[in-house]
């Protein structure tokens, strides 16, 4: 893992602060990432801050936030360029906050579920290595369940860090904190540690 550039916003809301290691963002008004299935438009205007990075390494971050209006989302997101990543976390949809990802390579899937926790706040881990992504989740930073595996498509660079958004309003407050990059992490595909 190679970190090539300092950390910067793509798209940076009008609100955010970085105190003691903890990043605040409060989200403008109908921001998303999306690409075109099903409901036919492409959005590129949510906020991500981040890094580049290059090689294989592993992301991490612990994110909070009180998701209450449909997407409402936050999370972390790994880029290549508009029209290659994948974005994860919570995303508030059927009236409930859920845990899920959308890959996208030309066309964004949706892959969701129940958010096994009633609390605010959840870690990510994101893990590039051999050219595949391993997605993982905690709602104690301890234990690790696997979310998604997924092969990803290889570049020189990438940008990975904090994401949020909301295609529906303006106004969630998200905090992130425990932000790491690392040399990838070789543990077993089913070590939940």
């Amino acid at each position: 893992m190679k970190q090539t550039e300092s950390w910067r916003w793509l798209n940076a809301p009008q609100q955010w602060t970085l105190r003691d290691d903890v990043l605040h963002a409060t989200t403008d008004n109908e921001t998303d990432f999306w690409q075109n299935t099903w409901y036919g438009f492409q959005r590129h205007s949510g906020h991500v801050y981040g890094v580049e990075a290059s090689g294989d390494f592993t992301f991490q971050l612990r994110v909070e936030g009180d998701f209450t209006t449909l997407y409402d989302q936050a999370g972390l997101m790994l880029l290549i360029d508009e029209h290659r990543w994948l974005k994860a976390g919570i995303e508030y949809n059927d009236d409930a906050p859920m845990i899920g990802s959308v890959l996208t390579n030309l066309n964004s899937d949706w892959a969701t579920g129940i958010f096994p926790a009633r609390q605010n706040h959840f870690w990510l881990r994101l893990t590039r290595l051999k050219g595949a992504l391993r997605l993982q989740y905690s709602t104690d930073g301890d234990v690790w369940p696997l979310l998604r595996l997924c092969p990803f498509p290889e570049a020189e660079r990438y940008f990975i860090g904090a994401m949020c958004c909301t295609p529906g309003r303006a106004g969630l407050k998200v905090a992130f904190s425990e932000l790491q990059l690392t040399e990838p992490l070789s543990r077993a595909l089913h070590d939940l540690s």
